[in-house]
């Protein structure tokens, strides 16, 4: 076989983009994302890489997110040589994204390796580092939309506009082929349409192969015009901060933050919220907002000439000391901390401060992964763990959902549709067993043949040079699709909590001893 392609990430779950097209010219990674979600999916970025680094000739990446980008500094760490090819703005939002990775790396790792310590377990080490990713970006090379570049012998590629976030790209490959040009396309991560900062979505037409994405494959979301979000969202600041407490806005650093300063400046200057302090604890949402700023005359006409994101009642928190300050507000402040799916970062720690208060908000305003801290308290949990401490949910736990930088359900059949048919056959990707389920049962209704709808489990490889389907190359994966799912982490955290709250509502001390005497006995080899 002269073409495959095996899907290592993104097959099966949302995170973790990485696709390896093999060619006679070399193998070309398609993304190389960091896996995100429960731990035994994140374990998955510590284990070598299921091909050899340094035969990788080079890497497209479709947009600047960590779940298609932040394996990247693994990859040069370990040898590659090659470029890392994306479009001119998602090299920029690089040059601050990854290294801030690497940093979160090191000080998640380092916390682990104090625990470990006391629990007298082996040191760990960091999936990279600050300077691997510093390192890493001399890779990199910057292309426009619509301009085709070599990528290797016999392989050309371009960019088209995704709509998703600056920068975001889906990708057009064309591959030299037996019979003539071979095209793929793949979608990368599809917005929804209708974006303040971008166009609507773009890809060409009748590919051979087209790989898209199924984040939000199996929902449907009411649409809002930008007047209707910004009424959504007062109605929630006005709700949260009525209650009298702080409102948590746990965020992504690229796009929803800057879309929040935009709607919450707009509301701010029309009179229809008060103007409430707003702290974004985030040094690297800071840091992007500047890339936005770079890129200003990309974003949307209305945009041109003024500062969108600049206000005096925001406020920027760079030092950890002045993010442990923020503890002590008072009331009526709104905290916009990373990250997005309440995972990592100075959120966290707002939410040990905050989740126990009834009169304190958080908003959710996008994905959750499964697994996630966000996950679990999108779905009323009443207790959780926080860096090992338990953290009784007395909050009022929002979701706000039409900042989503997805396609919904209807919104990636239209993009299907515009693409005027697929030559060969469609890989769904990037999204839970459930929303690829629903697109392939939308588009068997529609008269697609199920034969050339794919959707490939982790490190599967299947055979991209036949005329009319993809012969699948058996392989072992890292991860069964069972184990995807939640997993043990999530059940042991869950156990601890309910032991925790039958005991403490245990009648008597004696009924508590017996409880724990059945427990240990199921412990007993």
């Amino acid at each position: 076989m002269t073409h495959t392609l095996t899907f290592h990430g993104a097959a099966g779950t949302v995170t973790g983009s990485c696709f390896r097209l093999h060619t006679p010219g070399g193998d070309v990674l398609v993304d190389c994302g960091l896996f995100q979600g429960t731990k035994t999916i994140k374990e998955l970025n510590y284990r070598p890489f299921p091909f050899d680094p340094k035969a990788i000739r080079a890497v497209l990446l479709t947009h600047a997110h960590i779940d298609h980008s932040g394996l990247v500094p693994k990859l040069t760490r370990l040898g590659f040589k090659g470029r890392v090819h994306a479009t001119d703005a998602t090299t920029d939002l690089l040059g601050c994204m990854l290294p801030d990775s690497g940093y979160i790396q090191e000080t998640e790792v380092e916390r682990l390796n104090r625990r470990n310590r006391q629990r007298g377990r082996p040191p760990v080490q960091p999936i990279y580092t600050q300077d691997d990713a510093r390192q890493a970006l001399e890779h990199l090379r910057g292309h426009d939309y619509g301009d085709w570049f070599d990528v290797v012998a016999g392989v050309r590629a371009r960019f088209w506009p995704a709509g998703h976030i600056l920068g975001s790209a889906s990708l057009e490959v064309e591959l030299e082929a037996k019979g003539g040009p071979m095209r793929l396309v793949f979608s990368g991560d599809v917005g929804p349409g209708g974006k303040v900062f971008h166009q609507d979505a773009d890809a060409p037409v009748t590919p051979d192969w087209l790989v898209m994405e199924t984040t939000y494959g199996d929902r449907e979301r009411a649409e809002a015009t930008t007047e209707q979000r910004q009424a959504l969202l007062r109605d929630e600041v006005a709700a949260a901060l009525s209650a009298g407490g702080t409102l948590l806005i746990p965020v992504f650093a690229v796009e929803r933050t800057q879309e929040l300063l935009y709607d919450l400046g707009r509301l701010f200057d029309t009179g229809r919220l008060p103007p409430a302090e707003v702290f974004l604890d985030s040094p690297l949402a800071d840091a992007v907002t500047e890339v936005f700023r770079r890129h200003k005359d990309e974003l949307g006409p209305e945009l041109h000439g003024r500062d969108p994101f600049e206000r005096p009642n925001v406020h920027r928190v760079q030092s950890v000391q002045e993010s442990m300050r923020l503890n002590s507000l008072a009331r009526g402040g709104i905290i916009m901390a990373a990250s997005g799916m309440c995972d990592a970062g100075r959120i966290r720690h707002h939410l040990k401060s905050h989740l126990w208060r009834p009169e304190a908000t958080v908003l959710l305003v996008g994905y959750q992964a499964p697994g996630t801290l966000g996950r679990i308290l999108q779905q009323g949990a009443e207790r959780v763990r926080i860096h090992g401490e338990e953290i009784q949910v007395r909050a009022r736990i929002r979701t706000l959902d039409v900042y989503s930088g997805h396609a919904d359900r209807s919104g990636l059949l239209d993009w299907l549709d515009e693409r005027q048919g697929v030559k060969r056959g469609l890989f769904l990707v990037h999204g839970e067993g459930g929303a690829r389920e629903s697109i392939r049962q939308a588009l068997v209704a529609r008269g697609w043949d199920a034969a050339r709808i794919h959707l490939p489990d982790l490190d599967e490889t299947v055979d991209i040079a036949g005329a009319t389907g993809a012969a699948v190359r058996e392989a072992e994966p890292r991860l069964a699709p069972a184990a995807l799912g939640p997993d043990w982490h999530n059940t042991y955290a869950e156990t601890l909590l309910d032991l925790g709250e039958a005991l403490r509502n245990a009648p008597d001390d004696r009924t508590r001893e017996r409880l724990l005497e059945r427990v240990r006995a199921a412990l007993a080899p």
